[in-house]
């Protein structure tokens, strides 16, 4: 006999391990599809992007990026500016401000979306286990987002008090006369970006070749140019060997580009890079393969234990909060679904400086690694009214496409608005748009945005607003 009764619909659990952006953006979407949401964090909701990564700096860069503008701008705009100062008390203050709506709304998106929230240090016990202090959690599927803490060079020194990592200095209390910056990745130029726009001496001291060896070389060129045109110095092939304190300041001893040499600072950042904080959590314990503490994955974000997955800096594929949150919306669309969409193609760099950098897809020196055939547009932002009002015309953009077809395969920004204009690059990337679509778009006048469609005519030699090339 036929019957209209159907089987109960089986409702999964998950228990996710960090509220990073990778974390809390994966318990909001899991419980969206219809998953009981256990979420576990040792310290504060946000993790350290909202708490003192992104978010924090961000805000401090707005407040020098401003006070820099307004000090170096204001006559040439007719402005009228005496008596000028900042009130670091009051920017730590704002900074705290946007921090604490910030972390106070996720912690409310958590609270509607049903999420059970779990304080404590999560241990993995096995598949399906969680220890959190005296709690034992059971679920489904774990998703480690674990996140990643900075990196410490095991030299002489690195433990003075007046060595800091980037959680220290969002935290300092006064504004430093000199700083000496261990690193010139992000977090490094970002910084130093910040300080000497508050009058602060920085030495930028990097390793390898050049700052920012991410970043496409001539981007990167550009940028090392300007940033030294502020005051910023800039010593690459230099290793650090030691630091010492002398008296109220310290001293970094190098080896640079071959010769021994000294540079003296107020605080020495050190900023060389991340880990993944995966130590100590019960993941080799419970069979978990880990390399060089990364936790190993497949393109779904699966460990090689069925059940657990791992999304963002713990799995060191890509240390960006969007990336995190990407994977970390992949591996529960994989746990639901048995279907992902995560397109790492599409994860675009972002850099606050001033101006901004970023760039998504290939950068040239891979193409030519690779030997895939191209061809590259460039626009220089002096040709572009808004970024000559914005910006006095700094900048360039680069559009890199495949020679047969004209696709799109990457685009580097180097001008006011860049981490948002590189949007449009991203999508455009998705889609697998062709240059002739960009040229074809119609860009609203007068934009910086404009400036991507005349980089996409360049492709070509063809930019309206630039001479031709001679031939």
């Amino acid at each position: 006999m036929a019957t209209n009764l159907t089987m109960p619909q089986i409702k999964k659990s998950i228990l996710i391990v960090g509220a990073g952006p990778g974390g809390y953006v994966t318990a909001i979407k899991a419980a969206q599809m219809g998953a009981k949401v256990s979420l576990i964090e040792a310290d504060k909701v946000g993790g350290t992007c909202l708490n003192v990564g992104c978010i924090p700096t961000k805000a401090l860069i707005h407040v020098s990026s401003t006070f820099s503008a307004i000090k170096e701008q204001s006559a040439k705009l007719g402005i009228t500016v005496s008596g000028m100062d900042v009130d670091w008390a009051k920017a730590q203050q704002y900074k705290g401000s946007i921090v604490k709506t910030l972390v106070g709304g996720v912690e409310g998106l958590l609270k509607a979306n049903g999420v059970a929230v779990y304080r404590g240090r999560g241990i993995v016990k096995d598949a399906h286990t969680i220890q959190v202090g005296s709690k034992t959690l059971t679920a489904d599927c774990i998703i480690l987002a674990v996140g990643s803490e900075p990196v410490r060079i095991p030299i002489p020194g690195a433990d003075l008090p007046g060595v800091i990592d980037s959680t220290g200095t969002l935290a300092l209390t006064e504004i430093p006369k000199s700083f000496v910056i261990i690193g010139g990745g992000v977090i490094g130029i970002e910084f130093a970006s910040l300080f000497a726009s508050l009058g602060t001496k920085c030495t930028i001291v990097e390793a390898l070749p050049r700052i920012l060896p991410p970043i496409d070389a001539e981007i990167t060129r550009m940028v090392r140019a300007d940033l030294e045109a502020r005051g910023i110095a800039i010593l690459t092939d230099a290793r650090v060997e030691s630091i010492e304190q002398a008296g109220a300041s310290y001293t970094v001893h190098m080896n640079y580009q071959g010769q021994a040499q000294t540079v003296e600072g107020e605080k020495v950042l050190m900023c060389v890079g991340r880990r993944a904080m995966t130590q100590g959590i019960g993941l080799e314990e419970a069979g978990i393969v880990l390399n060089c503490g990364k936790v190993v994955t497949d393109d779904h974000f699966q460990t090689n234990v069925p059940g657990i997955y791992a999304i963002g800096d713990c799995n060191g594929k890509l240390m960006l909060a969007h990336a995190a949150s990407a994977q970390g919306i992949a591996a529960v669309n994989h746990i639901m679904t048995g279907r992902d969409s995560y397109h790492a193609e599409t994860v675009p760099s972002c850099i606050y400086l001033e101006p901004e950098v970023a760039s998504v897809g290939r950068k040239e020196e891979e193409l030519q690694e690779q030997g895939i055939a191209y061809r590259c547009g460039t626009f220089s932002l002096s040709g572009n009214g808004k970024a000559l009002i914005e910006a006095g015309g700094k900048g360039m953009i680069k559009i890199l496409a495949d020679a047969k077809y004209g696709q799109i395969l990457g685009v580097h920004i180097y001008g006011p608005r860049a981490t948002d204009l590189i949007a449009a690059a991203a999508i455009a990337i998705r889609l697998e748009a062709t240059v002739d679509e960009f040229t074809s778009t119609v860009w609203a006048h007068p934009t910086v945005g404009e400036a991507l469609g005349e980089a996409a005519e360049a492709v070509f030699g063809n930019s309206i607003h630039w001479p031709p090339k001679k031939k």
